[in-house]
């Protein structure tokens, strides 16, 4: 008999309790708050992770511009809008790029592909300046030799089509054109932040998978909304890939629009996620 009961209680004690899934998993212990990232930090230079990275960067941000530049200027060389892919296929252009791109290189480089999300994750700590400052020169670097190759297919329809080089459209003023620029920024960082929460990630384990949809289909999102203003910069490497291998004056003229408003839509983006939605500085103090 004592021994039949010894068998239940190690039955019993064999199988835990089936743990529950998703919010209701998280614990205390489940997620710390990670240490910031050090201002400079040298012996990055030393790592070939870091070189590689930087590589990544610059290959996506090539491909990025050489696909999207490629489809506007197939929309703008159309007769009419119903014998192209349109506005909307612009957009689907530009968003499913970075889907692709930000899941092939996540796991590399944080998957960036853009000035103004570094600038972002900078700002709240997620990565040191030198490494920040390295890839944003990698990014402009691929971005500009993303339009030039694009220009180096057809050189002449490229500068009659554009170039896909970014401006302030006929009948909005360049207080338009910045303000769309902010408020589309803030909704591309704000969704890098929110999806790739670390907080989040603890709790539910589909959200590192999940991350690159959610940031394409913001881009997909704003691009539908403000392409009819400025043709969507919300990109600053992609402004000026496009814009030096056009280089056209009216390219130049409203070009500090598509770097002023990007980096001002991040840092804001940067702020409110940091201070109001995790609380970081009022967790630091306690």
């Amino acid at each position: 008999m004592e021994g039949k009961e010894e068998d239940v209680k190690l039955g019993a004690n064999k199988f835990t309790e089936r743990q529950p899934i998703g919010t209701s998993a998280q614990t205390d212990k489940d997620y710390k708050e990670q240490p910031p990232a050090p201002l400079f930090e040298p012996g990055e230079l030393q790592s070939w992770s870091f070189w590689r990275a930087g590589i990544a960067e610059f290959v996506a941000t090539f491909l990025f511009l050489y696909i999207t530049v490629l489809t506007v200027m197939g929309v703008n060389r159309a007769p009419t809008k119903c014998a192209s892919v349109g506005i909307q296929g612009i957009a689907w252009a530009f968003g499913g790029m970075i889907f692709a791109l930000v899941y092939c290189t996540a796991g590399i480089s944080g998957g960036h592909i853009n000035p103004a999300v570094t600038f972002g994750l900078f700002l709240a700590r997620k990565l040191s300046l030198t490494r920040a400052i390295f890839y944003i020169v990698m990014q402009c670097l691929g971005a500009i030799c993303g339009a030039g190759v694009v220009k180096g297919f057809q050189p002449s329809r490229y500068e009659v089509l554009g170039g896909g080089a970014n401006v302030v459209n006929h009948g909005y003023t360049k207080g338009d054109g910045l303000g769309a620029e902010i408020v589309g920024t803030f909704v591309l960082v704000y969704t890098v932040f929110s999806a790739t929460d670390a907080k989040r990630n603890a709790r539910d384990s589909h959200v590192p998978i999940l991350a690159p949809l959610p940031i394409g289909f913001a881009v997909f999102l704003v691009h539908l909304a403000t392409i009819p203003i400025t043709g969507t910069g919300i990109n600053p490497a992609r402004s000026l890939g496009a814009a030096i291998i056009y280089n056209r004056d009216h390219a130049w003229d409203d070009h500090w629009i598509f770097w002023v408003g990007p980096f001002i839509g991040a840092a804001l983006a940067a702020l409110y996620h940091q201070i109001v939605i995790r609380a970081i500085p009022f967790k630091t103090r306690a």
